[in-house]
């Protein structure tokens, strides 16, 4: 599904509410409260997301896709405790919360379960159903691991291993990850006109935020393009396996993280690298490139975050022998 006819999808679910008169959306969400009605009430969160969101309708796909399951979540655990949604008892937003720790869910995960259980509230207020607040004064306790000890970055003999494996396809999807540090949505989604082999540079025209910047290519990279290119670029010849030259302007045939999931997985698997998604490649080049060239603000570039204590916080703290050589001496 392109992201056009996502937005014009997710636009028609919205005017499906902002359409209703106040009394009758009201009674709508009342009515959808009381009987705790899943597939009701993550249709008015939605709307309300993509209404009154800081993205409105140009909310991700993936956004979407993660309040969808958090607000089913959260309703399928109110209606297990009874939990009255309209008039929430003071102690059920943190009960909630304390479930999902004890049954070994991260403070991370959890934090994104109370981001869409909070949006369900705010979409009742919009909606005049209630007045509850529940999840201003609950607590997620912070996780002080740091995420490169948590979700660390793929080593250099895995990648080295799995390249070893992977064919054209999954070393150009590779390089793009784990050297010029791309989202997965962010690969999916270049045009042939955004990768410039020559020069070394690709445009990432729907970064995070629907930020663009342009990010140097490897030489390795660079070099993957090429063939890619030649292989699977606009008028390059179909295959015996089946797959044929990329239509349009798009570089993959496809725009789904599954299918991406997919096919790089073939390589990870047979080269024996268990394959912990896409973000450990992002954090490989981060944390190559600290160590590389120790600052953090080009890399956070690079990498495309707005914040620079992103970068530092968890995907590229320097690791933890990085002073051997300074403390060798003493």
């Amino acid at each position: 599904m392109t992201l056009a006819v996502y937005q014009g999808d997710l636009l028609a679910q919205t005017r499906e509410w902002t359409s209703l008169h106040d009394e009758e959306l009201r009674r709508r969400a009342v009515k959808a409260a009381g009987e705790k009605d899943i597939a009701t009430l993550v249709s008015m969160t939605v709307a309300y997301l993509a209404h009154q969101g800081g993205s409105g309708v140009l909310t991700s796909a993936r956004t979407v896709e993660a309040y969808e399951l958090g607000t089913r979540q959260f309703i399928e655990y109110a209606t297990g405790q009874a939990v009255n949604l309209l008039r929430p008892g003071r102690h059920d937003a943190q009960n909630y919360i304390n479930h999902m720790l004890a049954a070994g869910r991260k403070p991370a995960g959890a934090q994104l379960k109370v981001a869409a259980a909070s949006c369900l509230y705010r979409a009742l207020r919009w909606a005049g159903a209630t007045e509850a607040d529940p999840f201003r004064d609950a607590k997620v306790p912070k996780d002080r691991t740091p995420g490169i000890i948590k979700r660390p970055p793929y080593s250099e003999d895995d990648l080295q291993d799995v390249l070893e494996k992977a064919d054209v396809h999954e070393k150009f999807l590779l390089f793009l990850v784990s050297h010029a540090g791309l989202r997965i949505s962010e690969a999916l989604a270049l045009d042939w006109e955004d990768v410039d082999e020559s020069g070394k540079r690709l445009h990432v025209r729907s970064g995070k935020g629907r930020k663009g910047r342009v990010v140097a290519m490897s030489t390795s990279l660079a070099r993957a393009a090429r063939h890619y290119r030649a292989l699977y670029g606009p008028g390059g010849p179909d295959h015996h396996d089946g797959r044929r030259a990329t239509p349009g302007t798009r570089v993959f045939r496809y725009g789904s993280t599954p299918t991406a999931r997919y096919h790089l997985g073939k390589a990870f698997k047979a080269a024996g690298v268990p394959f912990r998604g896409f973000h450990p490649g992002r954090k490989y080049a981060g944390t190559r490139l600290i160590q590389q060239i120790k600052d953090f603000g080009r890399v956070a570039a690079h990498l495309g975050h707005e914040s620079v204590d992103t970068t530092r916080k968890g995907y590229a703290q320097l690791a933890a022998d990085d002073l051997k050589g300074d403390l060798s001496g003493w």
